[in-house]
């Protein structure tokens, strides 16, 4: 729970990590911290403001001031603080956790903390580990895991929609927080090489960490100059962990092993290297099932049967990592087995089929390189003989090689192509499909540019005549799309096939019995 505490104790705080420069704190001034916030929306009586941001601007400060602002922390010293308490530091983003973890009294080192690192299925393997967590939960009548994903929060006392991969720091400790209030002892969640490179998770602690897999993306003016600043930002997840469990079957791997010293101890799966502590084996789909065996060596030995009933053969690969960390806290095989069998993550491999058969719809967050490889390479395989059909976009304003990545990888499996907006943010929306039919029209393969998302869906699965899978990727469950800096209210991928393909299977044409 957060402690009202008197100033002083924040700026010790400072001066003993080092970050404190210069304070006017005199020691009779006795300020009293009630809340900490860097939103001037969410100031009030007593607050600690963080001048935070290229974008920040003197007149936020006057402002907090005005609505009760007691202090501030910045890296410069404003003449809008009108002589309240200044605490002047090195590195407002280094100093942001630690004020977090101060005003919330370390609630990091109070609950068991799951964190899932990559570049592909961090989300699918988050959401698997709550599934499998909650079935050992459950049977000791104990509250639901939290989860802080791409998706959607839980945290006990809030549950909304998520927009970004991992909140920002003091966000980060209040969702921490409430989950502890909540009396949960466990929370899962995703952890982005932003947050990594820009010290959200500075000084906390993961139970166990897991490092799904690398591939190029998130390359920038705004992200990631280079692969090596996006790996070297992924890299510092494993300082943060008790555990480090890591997929051999990534790119990168030796370098990955190396940096996964950092960590108390390492843990290893793969779907192709025997001699992993977890391997994955005879995977096969049966039905709407995919099976497979997990051997694991070592000290916890077993050979066992698992079943997932969420699509996609690579999820094999997502949910072999879950079991390595699910492990790690000894949770029983056979609540692991029923997690996974249950599991299912919003947004991720929704399935959805024509009552004649012939349309095989998926909405799911793929939107890089390697999420489209195994997507597109997962239907070719699993529905020999049906037409793939991909509809998607790319966003403005970041990780701008999917622009040519995406429909070239969609290109090697797929018939046809509908390029929609998604996100363009501060491009315009045409422009950036303008940019990817460029590079479909390149790789041979049949497109259409339909800038409205519905529109494109609904096209796809009116126009079905013959078997055909439709992969529907990017947006997912999401409600929101960015134009500009506004995020306008949509609907879900999965709210417009509903509706289409109930149009599909009631249309005179296509209507079966």
């Amino acid at each position: 729970m957060s402690k009202v505490m008197n100033l002083e104790k924040y700026r010790d705080a400072l001066q003993e990590a080092g970050l404190l420069v210069k304070c006017n704190l005199e020691e009779e001034f006795g300020v009293r911290i009630e809340s900490v916030t860097y939103d001037s929306r969410q100031v009030r009586q007593g607050t600690l403001f963080v001048c935070k941001g290229a974008a920040f601007k003197s007149e936020y400060l006057k402002s907090a001031i005005s609505d009760g602002a007691v202090a501030y922390v910045s890296e410069s010293e404003y003449p809008e603080g009108n002589g309240i308490p200044a605490m002047i530091v090195t590195d407002i983003r280094k100093a942001m956790p630690m004020l977090g973890d101060l005003f919330y009294d370390y609630p990091q080192n109070k609950i068991n903390i799951t964190a899932f690192g990559g570049t592909k299925g961090k989300s699918t393997s988050t959401y698997y580990m709550k599934y499998v967590v909650d079935e050992y939960l459950k049977g000791m009548g104990k509250p639901e895991s939290a989860v802080l994903s791409s998706i959607d929060n839980y945290d006990g006392v809030i549950r909304e929609e998520s927009h970004i991969t991992t909140a920002e720091s003091l966000e980060l400790h209040m969702h921490l927080d409430n989950a502890v209030s909540s009396g949960i002892d466990y929370l899962e969640m995703e952890v982005s090489s932003q947050a990594l490179k820009y010290d959200r998770v500075l000084g906390m602690r993961f139970g166990v960490g897991v490092f799904m897999n690398i591939s190029e993306d998130h390359i920038s003016p705004n992200e990631h100059a280079d692969f090596e600043d996006y790996l070297a930002s992924k890299m510092k997840m494993f300082a943060l962990c008790d555990t480090a469990v890591v997929n051999l079957d990534s790119d990168c791997i030796d370098r990955v092993l190396d940096e996964a010293g950092a960590a108390g101890r390492i843990v290893t799966f793969s779907c192709k290297d025997g001699s992993a502590d977890y391997h994955a084996t005879d995977i096969r789909k049966e039905g709407d099932s995919i099976f497979f065996k997990v051997r694991a060596n070592g000290e916890d030995s077993f050979e066992e049967d698992f079943e997932l009933t969420m699509p996609g053969l690579f999820n094999v690969e997502n949910a072999l990592g879950v079991i390595a960390a699910a492990r790690a806290y000894k949770i029983p095989v056979s609540d692991i087995k029923e997690g996974l069998r249950k599991a299912k993550s919003p947004g991720r491999m929704e399935h959805f089929k024509s009552r004649d058969g012939l349309i095989n719809a998926f909405v799911d967050y793929a939107h890089n390189k390697l999420s489209f490889e195994a997507l597109y390479s997962s239907a070719k395989k699993e529905y020999p003989g049906s037409r793939i059909v991909g509809i998607f976009g790319c966003p403005g304003g970041k990780a701008y090689q999917r622009r040519y990545e995406l429909p070239q990888t969609a290109a090697k499996y797929a018939d046809k192509l509908y390029i929609c907006a998604e996100d363009p943010g501060p491009d315009p929306a045409e422009e950036i499909s303008k940019e990817v039919a460029s590079y479909a029209r390149e790789a041979g393969i049949e497109y259409e540019e339909i800038e409205d998302r519905g529109a494109a869906i609904h096209k796809s699965i009116m126009e079905v005549r013959k078997p055909t899978v439709l992969l529907i990727t990017g947006k997912g469950e999401e409600t929101r799309q960015k134009y500009g800096t506004v995020y306008a209210p949509c609907r879900s991928d999965a709210d417009y096939v509903k509706e289409y393909m109930k149009e599909y299977d009631d249309s005179p044409h296509h209507a079966r019995a």
